[in-house]
């Protein structure tokens, strides 16, 4: 089967794009772990399918490099903004995108070449029950996990998907490869978590680090950043505005207490192809 593709990224966030409003993929799960494999395929942190939806203009499926199927992906939502827009699948600069963590509603901006350069997007309001993260650590905001004879102060947000943001001295030297699938795997989490490795540099900046479940680190991560500035503003460490200095870009999140969490960050095309699978 050959599937024609679009290889974007938010942030260093990377992933295949694959319209499915064209294309019918049978076995998304299969599909992604060989098209994100970057030696013997093309090479991303998963799959995202653009498909139609009967209650919102596109409904994302997003497939982790593992094959597992993800619930919400903050940088996708702005690729995919930036794919509709540029290829004519929408007229004006406002979209909406059915997700699995709900109806996301996305702005965008134009670059110099008329092509969409960012996006803001509306990520709905954060939750903080430990049964709906989820998350049996209690407290779940705030509560500590011991690994290896060290105790980690774990900060639980649901962004849409579990997120676990732990500070640190130095993101840099974080031990986010040894740690991160640890955690990650917790008995804590029984849908898995995302774990954030979090530095804050003043009121108006932070350094993350972020292991995904399902990927591994990645350069970015958008959900992870909106849960890293929720939960740094509840706790009274950085200002309602924020940029999140992330490996692969910056992207600036904006919270009001019983709001929705707004991500501002850039969308890429890096190139597009045709791959063929044997399915």
């Amino acid at each position: 089967m050959k599937i024609p593709f679009t290889k974007m990224e938010g942030a260093g966030n990377d992933y295949i794009y694959v319209d499915a409003t064209k294309v019918d993929i049978l076995d998304p799960n299969k599909v992604a772990k060989i098209v994100s494999d970057r030696h013997f395929g093309i090479g991303g942190d998963g799959l995202v399918m653009i498909c139609d939806s009967d209650i919102a203009d596109f409904r994302m499926r997003m497939f982790n490099a593992d094959g597992s199927e993800g619930k919400m992906c903050g940088n996708a939502t702005r690729c995919i903004a930036k794919y509709v827009y540029d290829h004519g699948m929408v007229k004006g600069l406002e979209t909406s995108l059915d997700t699995l963590s709900g109806i996301k509603y996305i702005d965008m901006f134009l670059g110099p070449d008329d092509k969409v350069a960012k996006a803001r997007v509306d990520m709905g309001k954060p939750i903080f029950e430990a049964e709906k993260i989820p998350t049996t650590l209690e407290p779940a905001f705030g509560g500590v996990i011991q690994k290896d004879g060290v105790d980690y102060t774990l900060h639980c947000v649901s962004m849409g998907n579990p997120h676990a943001i732990m500070l640190v001295d130095d993101v840099h030297q974080a031990d986010v490869h040894g740690i991160g699938p640890k955690l990650e795997n917790d008995e804590h989490f029984p849908e898995r978590c995302n774990i954030e490795f979090v530095k804050v540099i003043n009121r108006d900046l932070v350094q993350m680090r972020v292991w995904e479940r399902g990927s591994g680190e990645t350069l970015a991560c958008g959900t992870g950043a909106c849960a890293t500035a929720v939960a740094l503003m509840k706790l009274g460490l950085v200002n309602n505005r924020v940029d999140v200095e992330l490996i692969g870009g910056t992207l600036t999140i904006q919270w009001e207490e019983g709001e929705s969490v707004f991500m501002t960050g850039p969308a890429t095309e890096v190139f597009t192809g045709e791959i063929e699978i044997d399915l």
